[in-house]
């Protein structure tokens, strides 16, 4: 974490404090996430990643969606949950018929609205990780007071299943800004395996983070890269 913070004030960015620490915060989602067990919300899936791979694969498999929902009819079992692996997944049909397809507005002032097809069955918690992406970031923006989301438009499909989970929990709901991405020349993704430079490595060769901010936000890159949306 540290070298984020170092990273982000040699860029001239400051942040309010405090900063909420997801290691921390372990209560705050398991009681979202009891919430949402208690109306029946979320269900137990002990699939692994081979089961689900094979059942995509299978005549029956459907390639567009990850999950194909194979414990979602399945009857709560504690014993089983006991003895056996098992994460816990988002029921999107019985969420979808509480509160209906979300919708969102873009910093750009646009409104979108989310189809069916783009809300699966995504996974809340497991044994190894209390909270997934999803509901550890919709419930500590709610407790931050985001106003405006700003990411990659990488991950701009992850905005109607967050904006269902806001929905489902009374949480506020923020703007969104989904940004290009910065690649190499050719398009091609910046990675660690391809020895990309990093923020650090640039804050300690002497260059400007300031500048690179401005420069940035004027649409501007350095020699070498290149904006993509997704």
């Amino acid at each position: 974490m540290g070298g984020i913070y170092d990273d982000l004030r040699w860029l001239g960015l400051d942040w309010d404090d405090p900063v909420l620490l997801q290691s921390e915060r372990t209560e705050v989602y398991q009681a979202a996430l009891v919430d949402l067990k208690s109306r029946g919300l979320v269900f137990a899936c002990f699939c692994t990643r081979a089961d689900i791979a094979q059942s995509l694969t299978a005549p029956h498999g459907d390639a567009a969606t990850s999950y194909p929902g194979t414990c979602r009819g399945l009857s709560d079992d504690p014993d089983r949950r006991t003895s056996t692996p098992h994460c816990w997944r988002l029921n999107s049909s019985k969420a979808l018929d509480l509160v209906g397809l979300p919708t969102w507005e873009e910093a750009d002032g646009r409104s979108y609205s989310a189809r069916t097809e783009d809300i699966g069955d995504a996974i809340l918690a497991r044994k190894d990780a209390p909270a997934s992406y999803h509901l550890s970031c919709v419930v500590d923006d709610a407790e931050s007071g985001v106003t405006m989301v700003v990411r990659g438009a990488d991950l701009r499909a992850s905005t109607p299943t967050q904006r269902l989970l806001q929905q489902l929990l009374g949480l506020p709901e923020p703007r969104y800004l989904h940004h290009s991405l910065v690649t190499h020349e050719g398009g091609r993704r910046l990675a660690k395996r391809d020895l990309a430079p990093t923020l650090e490595a640039m804050r300690e060769s002497g260059a400007d983070g300031p500048a690179l901010t401005a420069d940035l936000l004027a649409g501007k890159l350095p020699l070498g890269f290149a904006f993509r949306d997704e």
